[in-house]
């Protein structure tokens, strides 16, 4: 597959190409770009943590790849790329795993292979991981100390109760304590050399250079992974938690349909016009018209089969009461009238002007055609996708918010003690 799009004045073209064993390579040449970017993308992420696999192996997995490989100890994969310039990074999330890199484009090579050795020979040394389980102690201690992260946690499992979408991606302390050499190995066996894999490239260096350099550094042999399990979704819950704390943290979640379900144009659209802008109905009414919180907003999660609508705020204890009611004063109002006069246009021009303004980054292609070919099986076009948000219709907006505000959400809070 091969087409061009046009980010501000200058021209991409995305290809797809398949690779021995299976793999797939996502490419956005931009001529013109004096930047390079490469993303690794693994499908497992914390939502494949069930039976005997610990809570945070996906994430403790992700860290270990820096830590060194059979050729290059930690440091000299961090100069390796740093020397010349770039950076490096991952991240796990519930449902994948992403290995990237930037820089310059003349250290395209550089980027390549370091990635490739990371992910593909990794050693975890065992000084390495006990130094690493005291690290990511520290994140999940850092996360749990910090009500406004750690909010996001107890959405997650009141949104998806007794499902791996509830479990926190770091895991807990628990769980990280029965991660070991050998179970590290054996997540990298099953999941590092699995046929459906994306390699996403984007910069000025032609695809066909850019498959000169990759070849040879693939593995010689990959495998199809083991079919994702599929699993029934528990009604939402409540979940308090009190502590010491001047703030009140109040989350929201309902379930929505899938990533690849027709509505997700509305959707996007309905948390725009609900709670993602400064001129969002919660932000104007908890914040500008009435004075209850700092920071109030919504967002959408989407995974393979279900995804969620969330809506976050930290508030004064004495006004939860008002907040909860003017929110749920707002959702019950999109779901029986729609959107009011002019909302629903303002949100696509947001929308529109936020995927223009992305495009202006060289990773932001990489990351484009990349999930695009993970989640899609193709690239989406940009044009085609911001066409779809501008059909989105009153009514559709309506429709799916009356969809989901009829369920009843999830809730997650944490409060001062004695409240």
């Amino acid at each position: 597959m091969k087409f061009e799009i046009y980010s501000g004045y200058v021209p991409a073209t995305y290809t797809t190409h398949d690779l021995p064993g299976g793999p797939h390579l996502a490419h956005a040449y931009l001529p013109e770009s004096e930047c390079a970017a490469l993303s690794i993308y693994i499908p497992v992420g914390s939502r494949d943590e069930t039976g005997n696999i610990p809570s945070g192996l996906a994430h403790f997995s992700e860290h270990m790849a820096f830590k060194g490989t059979k050729t290059r100890s930690a440091k000299e994969l961090t100069l390796a790329i740093e020397s010349g310039g770039g950076q490096a990074n991952a991240c796990t999330s519930e449902d994948y795993t992403v290995y990237e890199a930037q820089g310059e484009a003349e250290l395209m090579p550089v980027l390549i292979n370091v990635l490739t050795d990371m992910v593909w020979h990794s050693t975890f040394p065992k000084n390495e991981i006990c130094l690493e389980r005291d690290v990511i102690g520290e994140e999940i201690t850092m996360i749990r100390e910090t009500p406004s992260d750690h909010i996001n946690d107890l959405l997650a499992a009141a949104t998806w109760p007794e499902h791996p979408l509830g479990q926190s991606i770091s895991g807990s302390l628990k769980s990280i304590a029965k991660i070991d050499r050998a179970c590290l190995l054996d997540f990298a066996t099953t999941h590092h050399f699995r046929d459906d894999i994306v390699i996403a490239t984007a910069g000025p260096m032609p695809v066909d250079a850019i498959l000169k350099i990759l070849l040879p550094l693939l593995p010689k042999e990959f495998k199809p992974p083991t079919p994702r399990s599929k699993q029934t979704l528990s009604p939402c819950r409540e979940i308090i938690e009190r502590r010491h704390t001047d703030q009140l943290q109040l989350a929201l979640a309902w379930h929505t349909p899938g990533r690849q379900a027709p509505e997700r144009h509305a959707l996007r659209l309905l948390s725009l016009i609900l709670g993602e802008s400064s001129s969002s109905r919660l932000f104007t009414e908890l914040r500008e018209e009435r004075g209850l919180c700092y920071q109030v907003g919504s967002e959408v999660s989407l995974f393979e089969e279900t995804g969620a609508l969330q809506i976050l705020a930290g508030l004064d204890p004495e006004s939860r009461k008002e907040s909860l009611e003017t929110i749920l004063k707002e959702t019950t109002d999109l779901a029986q009238n729609g959107p009011r006069a002019g909302e629903l246009e303002r949100a696509k021009r947001l929308a529109i002007a936020q995927s223009k303004l992305g495009f202006e980054s060289t990773s932001a292609h990489c990351s484009w055609v990349g999930e695009g070919l993970l989640f899609f099986g193709h690239i989406p076009s940009p044009q085609q996708a911001r066409e779809n948000l501008l059909q989105v219709t009153d009514q559709q907006v309506q429709a799916i918010a009356k969809k989901i505000f009829a369920q009843k959400p999830a809730m997650a809070e944490i409060r001062a003690k004695g409240r």
